[in-house]
């Protein structure tokens, strides 16, 4: 059996894949996790935010996403960084709490424009509200003009059992 975390990836990055596989999220099936880095989590780069804002929030990227999926990246950094208290890091644990799926298109400043729900889970619903309230938390996202249109991004949240999640991009 496994006694490392680095030894347990594998295994939890196969489970991930069929459970994304088995939910039809189309995509991420196919992805693989990143080994955890020392100490246990995926660190995204931020700075703190406005002051009195009781949230860190990142400054803006230091280049221009010319991807969608870097963009994302981006985007899941920041909404980590503005919900500091409600995210977590480290390795998703095996079973999940709820997996709600959002498309979030933004304007080209990158606030919000739309959001539309993909996936609402079967249990703990209110997980929806709660990945809706990050994403706009974490607006705007920045200048998307450098990537393609449609200017649209999926995200996948993984909620554990306090409901708190960790967006699936930074996984």
């Amino acid at each position: 059996m496994p006694s490392t975390d680095r030894e347990r990836e594998p295994a939890r990055a196969a489970r991930l894949r069929r459970l994304a596989a088995w939910l039809g999220l189309c995509g991420l099936a196919a992805c693989h996790t990143t080994p955890p880095v020392a100490g246990g989590g995926h660190a995204p780069a931020a700075s703190p935010g406005a002051a009195g804002s009781g949230h860190a929030v990142p400054a803006a990227p230091a280049h221009a996403a010319r991807t969608m999926d870097e963009y994302r990246l981006q985007a899941a950094r920041r909404m980590v960084a503005a919900n500091p208290k409600t995210t977590y890091l480290k390795a998703a644990p095996d079973i999940l709490l709820a997996i709600p799926v959002i498309e979030v298109e933004v304007d080209a400043d990158g606030s919000v424009r739309h959001m539309t729900v993909l996936r609402v889970p079967t249990q703990a619903q209110d997980t929806v509200k709660l990945a809706i309230d990050a994403i706009e938390r974490g607006a705007p996202y920045g200048d998307v003009t450098h990537c393609p249109k449609p200017w649209k991004f999926v995200e996948v949240f993984l909620f554990d059992d306090d409901r708190r999640f960790k967006p699936r991009s930074l996984d």
